[in-house]
This record gives C-alpha cells, sequence and structure tokens, in this order.
C-alpha cells in the first residue's frame, strides 16, 4: 500500500502548506498553532512510499458533544484521485460514530463538487430549513 492514514496531529507547518497546496485559503502560523491544539480529531495521510510524508488531512472541531465541524479535507494535487478524500472521510465518520454522542450535530462547507464526496457519509444539504453562512476576518 502507498498511503496510510492514522489519527495523528499534523504540526502548524505541514498543515499550512497542505492546506495552501490542495487550493484551501491560507492561515497564519499563529492561526495554525491555535487551532490545531483545539482539534477534536485529526487524521493524516502519509506516503508510504516516501518517508512517510503527509500528503492529506483532514479534522474535526468544536465542543466535542453538542456541535462539531469537520474542517480542513484535502490532498496534495499530485495524490489526488487515488481515494484518499474517501480514506480521510471513513476515519472521521469511523471517530464520529465511535466518539461522539448521539446528539451531536456535526455539519460541514462542501466547496463545488465535494458535496458528492460528504453525501457517501450520511451528510445531507439542510436547506431550506438552515441556510449556511460564513463571517471570515482578512488575513493581513
Amino acid at each position: 500500500m502507498k498511503y496510510q492514514a492514522k489519527y495523528q496531529d499534523v504540526d502548524p507547518g505541514t498543515y499550512i502548506h497542505l492546506r495552501v497546496s490542495s487550493g484551501l485559503s491560507p492561515k497564519t502560523l499563529e492561526a495554525a498553532k491555535i487551532g490545531l491544539n483545539n482539534s477534536i480529531c485529526s487524521v493524516v495521510i502519509l506516503d508510504v512510499s516516501n518517508n512517510d510524508q503527509p500528503v492529506g488531512m483532514g479534522r474535526i472541531i468544536g465542543d466535542g458533544a453538542c456541535h462539531c465541524q469537520i474542517v480542513d479535507i484535502c490532498v496534495l494535487p499530485a495524490h489526488q484521485k487515488q481515494g484518499l478524500g474517501k480514506l480521510i472521510m471513513q476515519y472521521l465518520k469511523d471517530f464520529i460514530d465511535e466518539s461522539l454522542p448521539a446528539s451531536c450535530y456535526i455539519s460541514l462547507i462542501a466547496d463545488g463538487d465535494a458535496y458528492r464526496l460528504y453525501e457517501l457519509y450520511g451528510f445531507k444539504e439542510v436547506w431550506p430549513a438552515s441556510r449556511g453562512m460564513a463571517f471570515s476576518k482578512a488575513v493581513k
């Protein structure tokens, strides 16, 4: 097997690299350090054929009981289209099923066609009952 998924923290530099290289928005080093320390669950995909280099990740954030959110699902472009997004989601879903209370509300924001991936794991659109909204401070 060329790849291995692990429940493992990712260091801030790797986190920033994976996000930006995968097309997600950049985060400052300060934000990465604080945010990663507050993760409920982190999954990393390692390329075992290349010294266990991280090539993908995903996290669960939130209060760990009432409200959680899946974030940071990303895979480096050279490693996409190999089922790694599904592998990340399966690990996160397993954690949800085994570790979070049944009443926990788990949400995510699907960019583009990513909703198709998330539907495979039971996620559904909430519109029109709810409307997803966001506020983002500008990175200086």
